[in-house]
């Protein structure tokens, strides 16, 4: 086997033990999630089990990450697709789409269960439910959204948002610093559809 598709291998073990720690789940959660035993996850963080498809495909399936984030495989093509995963508390992830400070930032998050603590800032932000349930504070309103519902919202108006429930949340989340919003376009409008006289 060459050089490098050894280091790949090997470094596949470490990414898996630091990617179930900042979720903060353990090896029997982890094994509950994903039908694969305790004992397996153990060899295969600690680099004794070689990783297969078989057992890569539910441990990302489990973690919501590509298969390619677990492997770490080489870039190929237009680096511009290759995203940066970043942890933030402990369990959620964060993986951002725009790298344009000081314009509207997309985010994809996984947030983990976490006690709410409603801020206020500058800004106007955009949810997107991709996965699981979100509890979204907006002042004295509590809203729980669902998979393809979204929420938009002045940031200035105190609010927080995480997982309505034990288990973690994916979304896609814009962010306008400067008050910017997203302009959703569904149609014409009715003047510009009517046909001409």
């Amino acid at each position: 086997m060459d050089t490098e598709l050894e280091e790949i291998l090997d470094s596949i073990g470490p990414r898996l033990r630091a990617l179930r720690r900042d979720r903060g789940l353990t090896l029997e959660a982890l094994a509950e999630d994903t039908g694969i035993s305790v004992s397996t996850l153990s060899r295969l963080e600690s680099g004794r089990r070689r990783p297969t498809l078989d057992l890569l495909i539910p441990l990302a399936r489990t973690h919501r990450v590509a298969l390619d984030q677990l492997v770490a495989a080489p870039a190929t093509g237009d680096p511009r697709v290759h995203l940066k995963p970043r942890s933030r508390e402990r369990g959620s992830v964060l993986v951002p789409l725009t790298q344009y400070p000081g314009r509207v930032q997309v985010f994809k998050q996984v947030l983990s269960h976490r006690e709410p603590r409603p801020v206020t800032h500058a800004g106007y932000e955009w949810l997107y439910v991709l996965a699981g349930r979100l509890r979204l504070i907006l002042g004295e309103r509590e809203i729980t959204l669902r998979p393809g519902e979204v929420a938009e919202f002045d940031t200035s108006e105190p609010h927080w948002f995480g997982p309505a429930d034990t288990e973690a949340v994916e979304i896609l989340h814009l962010f306008g610093p400067h008050g910017d919003q997203p302009v959703i376009r569904t149609g014409l409008p009715a003047e510009r559809s009517r046909p001409r006289q």
